[in-house]
């Protein structure tokens, strides 16, 4: 098998039985990268750093360190400041900026060992469902380049996808890492609202805005979300929880349970409101035969509702614009982001400063940005604040308890993550509208705070893939990985790849 065939824990087996070194595998995935550069899924990549990154590792391997992720490659979605790499959050606004340090995450994943091969793509300042809103070029989808891989971790999605890396970070305000996750047949999950510091991720809407890991398995995500988890005195919304072995949770759930039976007692619930009559036959077929096998496997599907599901769409982009708006006013030419250098109008009624904020705002950011950024000034407005933002904060409040109700039924809620597969590039470029559309499976959870996950279900139309999502309460994250592997290791979903990677 070749290296870029193997997934996190097939290579940290190889790696400490030493029949790869860092080295080797590092430099097989630089090539793959080269080769593959109109995926447009890298905005950097670090050939000099990686090797030397790797070279280190296979140093320390020899000496016994074996901690799992040591000398394992990676790379960082773009929306995560790194002081060896440029950070551009997919936007012409940073096109030049340096960070003097690493994010929180990035600094974690380090520290276990992992090899960083650069950055990746994403929408601008996080804000798309399709990778289309990057100010740079859109990734692709590997499973047909005609199509979005998803966004706004669309660039991690399409590298873990198509074997350029065997994974990678991403984000996820609203579904930014399932719902790439779902269009590309990776693995990914979204932890619970501060498990993942937030410290040194540049913000779009910092009340959802949570890190988490892209992979191939749920095991993978597991080794992944150990190391970039735990709490940060820097980050004001981080979680005061110890550090936790996801890896060793998911394989503990195991224990005592029936043969063929490893889900023997788990209740999962199935919003109906999940399953409507716009769902794509498609993927509810994939993901009623998700379904089934889980139920093979010993769960019990129990049905549930989520009530304010449709509200959710309103909810969140009243929310999220509004935090946008006052988190990216700091970009403005002064303090950070791009500086317009011809600006001054002489026969402008406008002080010289305000003619730089404006050139400077209107030249750095891109349509998407400025679209959110004047609906979220607008809400907030005097006047329209009590009328919008504080109805959208208490219809929040009331999903959150929609949420805890069911979990009184249940133990894991299931459903699809998307409306549809993957959609054409440019297929839903006029139409803002029906990109917030297709998130409506992932903000209920997003806007509660809670964790989520997508992982392969089969596929769709046209072989495309499609993905399974499954929600769990407050820090259940062992509950998810360990549902999801039990999967993995019945079906071989996870393992299909797309043709010429």
């Amino acid at each position: 098998m070749s290296p870029h065939d193997l997934s996190v824990s097939e290579l940290s087996l190889a790696l400490q039985e030493r029949s790869l070194s860092s080295v080797e595998v590092t430099r097989h995935l630089l090539q793959r990268v080269e080769a593959h550069q109109g995926l447009g899924a890298w905005l950097h990549v670090d050939t000099e750093g990686a090797l030397r990154q790797a070279q280190q590792a296979d140093e320390q391997r020899s000496q016994g360190d074996n901690r799992p992720l040591l000398g394992v490659p990676l790379a960082h979605k773009d929306i995560f400041v790194t002081r060896d790499h440029p950070t551009t959050a997919g936007s012409k606004m940073l096109a030049d900026y340096r960070s003097p340090f690493d994010a929180t995450v990035v600094e974690r994943l380090a520290a276990a060992g992992t090899v960083s091969l650069g950055k990746l793509n994403c929408d601008e300042f996080a804000m798309g469902s399709g990778n289309e809103n990057s100010a740079y070029a859109p990734a692709r989808n590997p499973w047909d380049t005609t199509r979005v891989p998803g966004g706004s971790s669309g660039g991690s999605a399409a590298a873990v996808a198509a074997r350029l890396i065997p994974a990678a970070t991403g984000t996820d305000t609203g579904g930014s890492i399932r719902q790439p996750a779902s269009f590309t047949g990776i693995t990914g999950i979204k932890p619970t609202y501060g498990v993942c510091s937030r410290y040194g991720m540049i913000a779009f809407a910092s009340s959802l805005d949570q890190a988490g890991p892209m992979a191939r398995s749920a095991e993978d995500c597991a080794l992944l979300l150990s190391a970039m988890s735990g709490f940060d005195a820097r980050d004001a919304t981080s979680a005061e929880r110890p550090p936790q072995d996801f890896a060793a949770a998911m394989r503990a759930q195991r224990c005592g349970a029936p043969a063929g039976k490893p889900l023997a007692g788990l209740r999962i619930g199935l919003p109906q409101e999940f399953f409507p009559c716009a769902l794509a036959n498609d993927v509810h077929q994939a993901v009623r035969g998700a379904l089934a096998e889980l139920e093979k496997l010993g769960a019990t599907l129990v049905q549930v509702s989520l009530p304010r599901t449709e509200l959710s769409i309103p909810v969140y982009y009243i929310i999220a614009p509004a935090e946008a708006s006052s988190n990216l006013s700091r970009f403005d030419g002064v303090r950070f982001g791009h500086r317009a250098k011809d600006f001054l109008d002489p026969q402008s009624a406008l002080s010289p400063l305000e003619q730089m904020y404006r050139r400077s705002r209107a030249e750095g950011f891109g349509s998407e940005v400025k679209r959110r950024i004047m609906i979220g000034t607008y809400v907030l407005s005097h006047g329209y604040y009590d009328a919008y933002y504080l109805q959208a904060q208490k219809l929040r409040r009331m999903i959150a308890d929609d949420f805890q109700a069911c979990f009184q039924q249940c133990d894991v809620i299931a459903g699809p993550v998307a409306p549809t597969v993957a959609w054409a590039l440019g297929g839903k470029g006029d139409d803002p509208v029906a990109n917030y559309l297709a998130d409506i499976f992932t903000l209920p959870a997003s806007l509660a705070g809670l964790p989520g996950m997508s992982l392969p279900a089969g596929q769709g139309a046209g072989g495309l893939p499609v993905g399974l999502q499954l929600i769990g309460n407050y820090f259940c994250e062992g509950t998810l990985l360990h549902t999801a592997h039990a999967l993995q290791q019945a079906t071989d979903w996870h393992r299909l790849k797309p043709s010429g990677f």
